[in-house]
């Protein structure tokens, strides 16, 4: 494979074509998802490499398109599940399902039923449980296969409390019940490793909390009894700079720390990189429809929504805006906001971009992770198509929905 580790560690949202997102603007209409593949590759590389020896999966919860998980696929990742779709998307994307992690959170008994038959002809499979109740459904259903456990370290780190899953008592066993648990887990299944994710989003000034939690997850799996483990599984949470001043994650500095961090281990130290690996490889193109001078700031309208990007409405999370059709424009404030009927419908309030007129085409930016997977059909608005770049050429990876992609369900 093309080594790509020495890509720049970041990708701004001004380093695109912006002639080929107006030819792709002008091809495929608005709004669209663009994901570049060649830089979902050289993201994974540049990860892999500054963890040697190091077991890096793929996150897949950051984008499950099977444009994404082929690409990944090709440069040797493993894949890391979250759900009974994921593990069937990463299997038809071409993955073997003894290499794959289900990292059960609350699992409905579809999903259960789904990771069990699989494990049957894949018994490489591994289960990572996050409560006792899962272990005896697990019995139940006559599983004695590979079994990890989640640890919930106490510790939260990210960029917004809904992503700080390391203090949440919905992940993971708590810490001091993990020895007993380990007991079970050996008499009845095959332990072969620990888990934990402390959160999402992490830049190198987090890194110091981000590495407590990982620290605990080190204290824990040689209590426990390292040399008896396949891996330690000390999770993902790595982000990238979403403002254009914020510096982009060191990744040798993330590595001296998260190595020091969990310690000696006999164990295979394993991550799961999801957002770094996808986010600043996807942009969201967009039109502008309307200019609308208020009081106190200008609107402009475009026909991008929260249900084509909900990050901002969900988290408040800011995405870089750029004006693709005239950057050359003196920047103006203004607040952009979809058509959707809600107040929460905003992509930037008082937000400084190239000045906007009516048709011109606006750029969103990292907006490769969790964008489309968390895409809806609000307002019966058939979802956008995704347009992969790979290797020079540029391919529909998915069709835009019509409504009667939206109705096909109703009876």
């Amino acid at each position: 494979m093309t080594d790509h580790a020495d890509s720049p560690p970041i990708r701004r949202l001004a380093d695109w074509d912006a002639d080929l997102l107006t030819r792709l603007a002008t091809e495929h209409g608005t709004p669209q998802y663009v994901m570049d593949l060649d830089r979902v590759k050289q993201n994974y590389a540049r990860f892999s490499a500054a963890f040697p020896g190091a077991h890096v999966m793929y996150a897949a919860k950051a984008h499950t398109g099977s444009a994404v998980l082929e690409a990944l696929l090709e440069v040797g990742a493993d894949i890391e599940c979250a759900a009974w779709g994921e593990l069937q998307r990463s299997i038809e994307a071409g993955a073997d399902p003894n290499t794959l992690q289900y990292t059960a959170v609350n699992p409905p008994d579809h999903d259960l039923d789904y990771a069990v038959d699989l494990a049957e002809d894949a018994p490489g499979l591994t289960i990572t449980i996050g409560a006792r109740d899962t272990l005896d459904r697990l019995a139940e259903r006559g599983y004695d296969g590979r079994v990890a456990i989640r640890i919930n370290p106490g510790i939260g780190t990210g960029h917004h409390e809904k992503v700080a899953t390391g203090a949440d008592a919905k992940f993971g066993i708590p810490y001091e019940q993990v020895p007993e648990v380990a007991d079970r887990v050996r008499e009845e299944f095959d332990l072969v490793g620990l888990h934990a994710h402390a959160g999402s989003g992490v830049l190198t000034d987090g890194l110091e909390d981000h590495c407590k939690a990982i620290e605990r997850v080190g204290e824990m799996a040689r209590r426990v009894g390292d040399d008896e483990l396949e891996f330690v599984d000390v999770g993902g949470g790595y982000g990238v700079p979403y403002r254009e001043e914020e510096p982009p994650l060191d990744l040798d500095v993330a590595s001296e720390m998260v190595r020091d961090a969990v310690g000696e281990l006999d164990a295979t130290l394993k991550l799961e990189p999801g957002r770094y690996i996808v986010a600043d490889a996807g942009l969201i193109l967009t039109t502008v429809n309307t200019i609308k001078e208020a009081p106190d700031t200008t609107v402009v309208g475009v026909d991008a929504s929260l249900a084509t990007l909900v990050r901002p409405a969900m988290f408040g999370s800011y995405h870089p805006m750029y004006n693709v059709s005239a950057p050359e424009r003196d920047p103006h404030e203004v607040t952009v906001g979809g058509p959707v009927c809600t107040s929460a419908d905003v992509f930037a309030h008082d937000r400084p971009i190239a000045r906007p007129e009516r048709d011109d085409v606006l750029a969103i930016g990292n907006a490769g992770s969790y964008g489309y997977e968390l895409a809806s059909q609000f307002h019966s608005q058939p979802r956008p198509p995704e347009i992969a770049l790979e290797d020079g050429e540029v391919r529909v990876a998915r069709r835009r929905e019509t409504l009667d992609d939206v109705t096909r369900v109703e009876q």
